[in-house]
């Protein structure tokens, strides 16, 4: 069985791009939700101190999952939608999940 893949970290932008950045973000996590069963989770909010900051949040069945994301049509028109966006830094890691268990 593949290991599933958590991908988490943040995005900065202009302060007066970030809310445009998190809209299309929403309508792309909606579209990824309802469109690809290997998506577990797929959310980016934005960070409530910090005016710049989104972070991310994504899980997957698999790493196969998610490079198939990355070729999706939605995918495709988010990245010419938000292209003249202006990003200021990023930090996103993907991490292998070996094992998991409930917090509680």
């Amino acid at each position: 069985m593949a290991e599933e893949i958590i991908v988490a970290g943040w995005m900065d932008y202009e302060p007066a791009d970030r809310d445009t950045m998190l809209r299309h973000l929403v309508e792309v996590g909606k579209l990824t939700r309802e469109n690809e069963p290997g998506c577990l989770d797929y959310a980016m909010t934005a960070d409530p101190v910090d005016e710049r900051r989104i972070r991310v949040y994504e899980r997957w069945v698999s790493q196969q999952a998610l490079d198939e994301h990355f070729t999706t049509a939605h995918i495709k028109d988010f990245r010419a939608a938000t292209s003249g966006l202006t990003r200021v830094g990023v930090s996103v890691e993907v991490f292998s999940v070996a094992a998991a268990r409930s917090l509680r």
